[in-house]
């Protein structure tokens, strides 16, 4: 393995919870039916997706909205799940190349990567601004190890999302599902992936594995 791929938010980020209750003040704002259940299984989904799926005609307003109450309430909602940064030091520490592959546009990425530090450690960032077609298509995962100069076979993949999982395997990565965010485990499982994480230090343990390290 020379490079470890993160989905951001429900996987570096604790900020689901922030998220969904954007998503129900929009709904309230806009005069929208509020469905938590769809709504959560389009979270991964790039923001003007899910604003043409559930504001059909008012896509501008949604948005417009949704971020206004994002930037709102940010800095005071979004955190790391822990151990976070000391798992990403032991990787940098183990040579790893790594990077964040996010549905997340351009703007609201800087934000959480600068406040949470996680801009310290990764060597790409691929956002909902620097592809066409994003997660579950392999696009933003091609990119990523694109500008890494390093191969599919090579690089791993971490999410908590079908989304996520989708993605990483047709790019042609290892795909693990982290067991703390959006998606059940059974939801991770039935997309197929590599394995799952109950918490950061599995990650680490099946890198040094693979590398013919300690177990």
């Amino acid at each position: 393995t020379s490079a470890v791929l993160f989905d951001l938010d429900g996987t570096l980020a604790d900020s689901l919870p922030f998220i969904i209750g954007t998503y129900r003040v929009v709904f309230n704002d806009l005069g929208l039916p509020w469905r938590e259940e769809e709504v959560g299984r389009w979270i991964g989904r790039p923001l003007m997706e899910i604003a043409a799926h559930f504001a059909k005609g008012r896509e501008e307003e949604f948005f417009l909205t949704y971020q206004h109450h994002y930037e709102q309430g940010h800095d005071r909602h979004v955190r790391l799940f822990p151990g976070t940064l000391e798992m990403l030091a032991e990787l940098k520490g183990m040579g790893l190349r790594l990077g964040i592959v996010t549905s997340k546009g351009a703007q609201g990425t800087r934000r959480t990567v600068e406040l949470t530090r996680l801009n310290h450690y990764m060597d790409v960032i691929v956002t909902a601004h620097d592809v066409p077609r994003h997660k579950p298509f392999p696009d933003p995962v091609h990119r990523a190890l694109e500008l890494l100069s390093v191969s599919s076979p090579a690089a791993v993949f971490v999410g908590d999302s079908r989304h996520d999982i989708e993605a990483g395997k047709k790019a042609g990565t290892v795909t693990y599902g982290v067991t703390w965010g959006m998606a059940t485990r059974e939801e991770l499982l039935s997309c197929g992936p590599d394995g799952l994480l109950e918490a950061w230090p599995d990650l680490v343990r099946r890198l040094k594995s693979a590398r013919g390290g300690s177990p």
